[in-house]
């Protein structure tokens, strides 16, 4: 997961350099001037840094607020970033996305959103909600060949064409967040931003949009950056798992490695959170404390007020995110070889 070259020898699809956004949430200036009160800046998204091999999926988890959505939001060029730089394949994003070639970038990187009620136009059929993507790029203009593509992308998520008709409201919620990956495959791109795709589903049908996510995959090589807070279905579907918390990454490794040797105390505190198959008589662990305000973070490692294992270094020094044992985690208990 360095920024060097893979063994195979070419770049990461992804590469996030010390990606970060801080928001100005003050109060506005004459309330600041009457009540003597300073800027307050949210720092969202603070130094954030991973790569997203070309085929594979990276998993961001964490608690809400913890700065995932934005992560999602500046990846696809929604916000830009107030540091860092985002390189896909190549090319400086960000840059780019301030050009006239933005849209030949956006048409490679696309997003699902979380709320499928939320995403899709209840005044549009779903046929006008699928094609826009094919009309706005210009990929398809002729009126047959566009609801014979449209008709394909419905297939290629599990629905008929004949939905084709139809309006979001006639849609159970997986079925509309179906759509809303028909629609985001229109472009045919590379890159899928996924922000907690299933988390407004029942069980039962987040299965069925997470298989037919890893199918699109297997077929179309696509790439995802997949955000959840739902440990359970992160271990289904990534390759690489990212901690984060308070805006920062704590922890990123590969899933078999972060599940079955978690290193830094908040990744423990998630994963014994989760309630296990044939552990039924023991009582879950709930994740201890509460997560600090974000505009006052703590000094120092911004967990250490609910962390077993902090010391006066944990509370005024922060940590880096160093490589130690072949994983990447931001913890000086772990890097002293206290736990």
């Amino acid at each position: 997961m360095s920024g060097t070259a893979t063994a195979a020898g070419t770049a990461p699809l992804v590469q996030a350099r010390d990606l970060a956004k801080t928001f100005d949430v003050s109060a506005p200036w004459l309330n600041r001037v009457i009540e003597r009160k300073p800027r307050q800046l949210l720092h969202a998204v603070d130094g954030v840094s991973f790569d997203i091999e070309k085929g594979q999926t990276l998993a961001l988890v964490g608690e809400s607020g913890c700065g995932k959505s934005t992560v999602a939001r500046l990846l696809v060029g929604l916000y830009e970033p107030t540091r860092g730089d985002l390189v896909f394949d190549g090319i400086e994003a960000h840059k780019v996305f301030k050009t006239g070639e933005a849209r030949k970038l956006r048409r490679r990187i696309q997003m699902i959103f979380q709320d499928p009620y939320a995403s899709l136009n209840p005044r549009w059929r779903v046929e006008d909600i699928v094609a826009e993507p094919l009309k706005e790029h210009g990929i398809v203009s002729d009126a047959a060949q566009l609801k014979d593509r449209v008709g394909q992308l419905l297939k290629s998520v599990g629905l008929s064409p004949l939905d084709m008709v139809k309006y979001p409201h006639q849609f159970s919620g997986g079925q509309r967040q179906r759509i809303s990956i028909a629609r985001a495959l229109a472009t045919e791109p590379e890159f899928l931003v996924c922000d907690e795709p299933t988390s407004a589903l029942d069980v039962s049908v987040q299965a069925q949009v997470l298989n037919i996510m890893k199918d699109l995959q297997r077929k179309q090589g696509l790439t995802y950056l997949f955000i959840s807070h739902n440990l359970a279905v992160v271990r289904h579907v990534s390759d690489q798992v990212g901690v984060m918390y308070l805006g920062r990454l704590v922890e990123l490794a590969g899933k078999h490695q972060l599940f079955g040797n978690p290193r830094h105390p908040y990744t423990r505190m998630l994963l014994d959170a989760i309630p296990k198959m044939h552990d039924t008589g023991r009582a879950r662990t709930p994740v201890q404390g509460e997560v600090p305000n974000p505009l006052n973070p703590p000094t120092g490692c911004a967990f250490n007020p609910r962390c077993p294992h902090a010391n006066e270094r944990c509370r005024v020094e922060r940590p880096a995110l160093l490589t130690i044992g072949g994983i990447r985690v931001a913890c000086h208990a772990v890097e002293e070889g206290r736990i």
